[in-house]
Parts: C-alpha cells; sequence; structure tokens
C-alpha cells in the first residue's frame, strides 16, 4: 500500500529557562526541556510528589460509601472493564478491600460479546443474583446512566469510578470519582481507571486509620505500595499520557517489578513473553504483558485475565497464563487475517490519494474483539484516524476508533452526533481511542458525517505521517553510557515520547535476519561506526556507499551476556531521495 513521504521535524526545546541539576546529561536535559519540564521537582518520580486523593470531586462521599459497608460487612460487587486497564483496576480493588478488611468482594466483568461496555441495565441484572449491597465500578460507569438506574431501583447503592470523558448527563450515583467529571481540581486529568480506583484505597486507607479500624480488629495496616505494578501495568496498557502523575506510578510500578515485588500473576505474564524483572522499561509492560491480558477480553472473556492477576499461587499463575498467551497468538492471526483484507481493499480502490481525512472500514466477517488493534495499525499506514467496525447483531454494527495528533476522537464523535442525533446509538472514549454503536444502514451517512468533521481539524500537511525528532547526536554521544542513562530516564510513553534523534549516515553493510528485519552497520559523519537494526523493513533498493537520512533510537542490545549501542531504525530514507528536513 502506497503512502505518503515521512516528514521530520525537529522538536523544538521548551523556551524557559530549566531548574535542573547541575550534573545532568546536557542530552537528557535537553530532551525534558524539549517535553516541558523545567524543574528538578518535575524529574522525581517519588510517591510524595503525588497529588492528594482529597483533590479528586467526589472522594469524601465515596470513602463515606465505602467505610459504611467496611464497618456493617456488606457485600462489594466490583464490575470492571474488558480490557487490561479494566482487569488491572478490577484485581487491585478486590486485593486492597481484601488487605483493608472487606468483609465481602467479588467482581464480575461483562463479556463484551454479550453484554457490551459498562454497567448496562443487563449486567445489573446478573450482578443483582450475587446480592451485592455496593457496586463499585472501575474503569467504566461514567457514561451508564441507565445501569446505575437500573441498581438503585433494585436498592443496590453504586459508587462510579472512572476515568472517560463524561457526556452531558452523569449517572445518579451515590458517588462518582473520575478526575474528568465537571467542577473536579484535581490537576491530573489522565489517571488511568486504575490510577483512579489506587487513588480511592489511598484515601480509604487514611481514613480507616484515622478511625482505629486497624486496631479494633486487629488487622495489620496494609502498604499499598505492593498494588503499584497493577497500576504499571494498566496504566501504560491503557496508552494514557504520562503526565507526572502517571510517571510517578509507573515508575514506582516498574521498580517493584524489576525486584520481583509483583504479583504472581505479573511474574507469569512477564515469563510467558521470556523476560525477566531487573531491566524492564514501560514498553515491556506495552508490549509484552498487556496484549497477553487484554487478548482475553478480546476473544474470550476477561474474567481470565483478572484471576491470573489475583491468585497468590504461582503454578495457577503460570497456567493461567499460559492459555492467555495462546489465546494472544489466536489474537495476532485473527488480526493479520483482517489486516491483509483492510489493505487489498483499500489497494484495490485506489483511494490513496483521495482516502477522506477520516477512514470508516467495515467488514461483515471481522471479529469484534480485534477492530480495536486493526483500527490502530491502518491509522499508522493511512496517517489519520481511523474507525474499524465489525457485526454485533443482525442490525448493529460495533466500531472502534484510534486517532492521530489534531484530532480528539471522542469530541468529533461528539459533534457528529450532535449535528446528526439520529447516526450514533451511543460512544464514549478518550483523545486518541473512542468505541461507538450504531445501525448498519447509518453507515454510508456516518462515514460521510465523520469525514467531514475530522477535515474541519487535520490539513493536508497532517496526513504526511510526521515524525517529530529530539535532533542529531554528536559522534561522543553515541555511545552504551548514554544509551543506559535514557533507558533508565523514563519512564517515556504515551504524551512523554521516548527520545528519537535523526541525521545522516552512510550505509556500509547490509543484511537481512529472520526474513523481514535490516541488520545494517552505519557511519556517522565523523566517521564512527554503528551497528543498526530497522525492523520489519526489507529496503532493498538500498546499497552499501550510500548516504541514508535515519531517523533512530538508542538501545542497549543483549546477547550472550554482553551490553553493547545498537540503534533501532524507525525511519530510513537515501539522502538523494531529496530528504531533507523543513
Amino acid at each position: 500500500m502506497h503512502t505518503e513521504p515521512t516528514l521530520i521535524v525537529r522538536r523544538a526545546a521548551a523556551p524557559a529557562v530549566a531548574d535542573f541539576p547541575a550534573d545532568l546529561h546536557p542530552v537528557l536535559a535537553r530532551l525534558y526541556a524539549a517535553r516541558h519540564l523545567v524543574s528538578a521537582a518535575a524529574l522525581q518520580n517519588t510517591l510524595d510528589r503525588l497529588e492528594p486523593p482529597a483533590r479528586l470531586k467526589g472522594m469524601e462521599a465515596a470513602i463515606a460509601l465505602l467505610v459504611t459497608m467496611l464497618e456493617q460487612g456488606k457485600h462489594i460487587l466490583i464490575v470492571a472493564d474488558f480490557d487490561a486497564d479494566g482487569a488491572t483496576s478490577c484485581a487491585l480493588a478486590v486485593r486492597a478491600l481484601r488487605l483493608l478488611g472487606a468483609a465481602k468482594v467479588s467482581y464480575v466483568v461483562p463479556n463484551r460479546f454479550e453484554y457490551g461496555y459498562g454497567l448496562t441495565p443487563e449486567i445489573v441484572q446478573v450482578a443483582a443474583q450475587q446480592q451485592p449491597d455496593l457496586i463499585v465500578t472501575v474503569d467504566n460507569g461514567i457514561s451508564s446512566v441507565e445501569g446505575v438506574a437500573a441498581a438503585r431501583a433494585l436498592g443496590i447503592q453504586v459508587l462510579v469510578t472512572d476515568h472517560h470523558l463524561p457526556g452531558s448527563v452523569l449517572p445518579e450515583a451515590d458517588a462518582i470519582v473520575n478526575p474528568n467529571q465537571p467542577g473536579d481540581s484535581f490537576l491530573s486529568k489522565h489517571l488511568a481507571g486504575v490510577g483512579v480506583i489506587f487513588y480511592v484505597m489511598l484515601a480509604l486507607r487514611a481514613r480507616l486509620r484515622e478511625l482505629g479500624w486497624f486496631e479494633r480488629r486487629p488487622l495489620p495496616e496494609p502498604n499499598l505500595a505492593q498494588l503499584l505494578d497493577l497500576v504499571a501495568l494498566g496504566t501504560v496498557a491503557d496508552v494514557v499520557p504520562l503526565d507526572h502523575c502517571n510517571r510517578i506510578l509507573v515508575a514506582q510500578g516498574l521498580g517493584r517489578i524489576n525486584q520481583d515485588q509483583c504479583c504472581a500473576g505479573v511474574r507469569a505474564l512477564l515469563q510467558m513473553a521470556g523476560r525477566a524483572p531487573g531491566r524492564l522499561v514501560a514498553t515491556d509492560l506495552g508490549f509484552m504483558l498487556a496484549p497477553r491480558l487484554n487478548a482475553a477480553g478480546r476473544l474470550e472473556d476477561m474474567s481470565l485475565g483478572i484471576a491470573c492477576l489475583l491468585t497468590d499461587d504461582a503454578g495457577a499463575a503460570r497456567s493461567m497464563a499460559q492459555r492467555l498467551d495462546g489465546l494472544n497468538r489466536e489474537r495476532r492471526r485473527i488480526e493479520a487475517g483482517m489486516q491483509a483484507q483492510a489493505l487489498v481493499a483499500l489497494d484495490a480502490l485506489q483511494l490513496d490519494a483521495r482516502l477522506p481525512r477520516g477512514l470508516c472500514l467495515f467488514d461483515a466477517a471481522w471479529h469484534q474483539g480485534v477492530i480495536g488493534i486493526l483500527a490502530s495499525r491502518i491509522k499508522d499506514r493511512t496517517h489519520r484516524p481511523v474507525i474499524c467496525f465489525a457485526p454485533s447483531s443482525d442490525t448493529q454494527i460495533k466500531g472502534s476508533a484510534r486517532s492521530v495528533p489534531g484530532v480528539h476522537i471522542r469530541d468529533a464523535l461528539d459533534a457528529v452526533a450532535t449535528r446528526h442525533p439520529q447516526l450514533l446509538q451511543k460512544f464514549g472514549g478518550h483523545a486518541m481511542a473512542a468505541g461507538l454503536t450504531l445501525e448498519r444502514r447509518h453507515l454510508d451517512a456516518f462515514q460521510s458525517a465523520f469525514a467531514e468533521e475530522v477535515a474541519r481539524h487535520l490539513g493536508e500537511d497532517d496526513l504526511r505521517g510526521r515524525v517529530v525528532s529530539d535532533g542529531v547526536l554528536e559522534a561522543q554521544d553515541l555511545v552504551l553510557e548514554l544509551a543506559e542513562l535514557l533507558r533508565a530516564a523514563g519512564p517515556w510513553g504515551q504524551g512523554f515520547p521516548p527520545p528519537l534523534f535523526d541525521g545522516q549516515f552512510e550505509l556500509v553493510e547490509r543484511r537481512i535476519v529472520g526474513s523481514i528485519h535490516l541488520k545494517m552497520i552505519l557511519r556517522h559523519p565523523q566517521g564512527k561506526e554503528l551497528a543498526a537494526i530497522a525492523f520489519n523493513q526489507t529496503a532493498d533498493q538500498l546499497l552499501p556507499g550510500q548516504r541514508l537520512h535515519a531517523a533512530y533510537r538508542l538501545d542497549v542490545n543483549e546477547y550472550r551476556g554482553q551490553r553493547t549501542l545498537q540503534l533501532i531504525v524507525e525511519h530510513l530514507t537515501p539522502v538523494s531521495a531529496g530528504f531533507a528536513l523543513p
């Protein structure tokens, strides 16, 4: 499939004067400034730097409700989402409440194919069979107006904990904790669902401490930091922006995982991924663990993933992790077939030069659980927002949307729904990802309305797939020590992008490894030769002696106990092709 040339632009450092430690490496200082960090305090990822839970609106009502449940020995039921954020949120809530002395805690996770997303009236009926006194939603609920009403009509109290953007009407829950609800003063608006419920549990422990709860039981006061492995995994998996609050949570959770202070399920998932605690970074959680956990919710039922995170039995965790790994392999097989179909369809239509700026794709054979990943893959190839649809009934289709910088996808869907109220049955999500449901007969009309809305925000230059670079590195900086320093300087991720540099090199050697990867020796203009690899690229047109413009990351290659510098090349273009910075 043809795509337009990638355009590399240089990332500008923040104009403010930075107050960094004098011994901070100048390249790292440059990277931090370009990401708008200008003080030493912003670099400190310690737990005492977290915002206080009391700033979250609704926290007081939530804690009063939970304290009553604990003091009266009531039954608390967690209703979770079916993705990795939902699974970690659920496991954290169950573990924390048990540690805090709750008499009875259980959970329900909707099967996406039977009940759909959130606290629906149908899942309330399922939950009601367990006779809970309180339903606590995690990573969902802010749009569950009908479900909350159904629960309260049955005499079940409801605490909503969520992070998704609310609609125009909030559910009439007994309490709502969501940093994105109107009137909330919590500075970090990017907490994942697992971050929200972690904050609720921190506040609950503080109140119980004030009440002398632990002395009266007697019950040891738990160290909730032991749950930060779940917080880190869910936060990275949900691809929320890593603002300072989330960087602290991820850094602390990663630290515990690397010290092998993690639950049996996380340890087993690492083993299935062939990774060991010690030198893990945030991307390992996102690319190694999250897909295996998500596979349960995509293809079967996320109850398996939650059970894996809840067990303390290493053998049971290993067995469940093996099943999750098998589901993930099946997910990859299904996704590969769907992606091939989608790309063939686009090529056959010869639409490359005139693709709508907001792209909608549908196939009656597509799998609901994989359309989100498919949308992400097509978005990366076409550099525009993509919604992939799969049938959910004879008349309805469900869509999963992925966006690009410049288009807040949830707001775009809201704008479409406002102008065309008959098209969308329901929708929700974030800036970069969303879900929606509509009648199949409305797909063409929705496609036109969506493309029109996206065109309001994206110009032609935005469709070129820009890559933002942190600039050129001198030969003396292309060393293993800097690669190690950058690796440890994160966590890097969404909204706090990992360092990407660019520059010109001479191609000295090239060979294909693993059938699809390009292994190279590149020569820096100052004469230094460097090992490099470009994954999933063969670049058959490149010949030794050519000058290349590369966008690359510094990486540490570990092989047979040796650690060496390697460039991970993400974009590669011959200089003779006219590739240049603007």
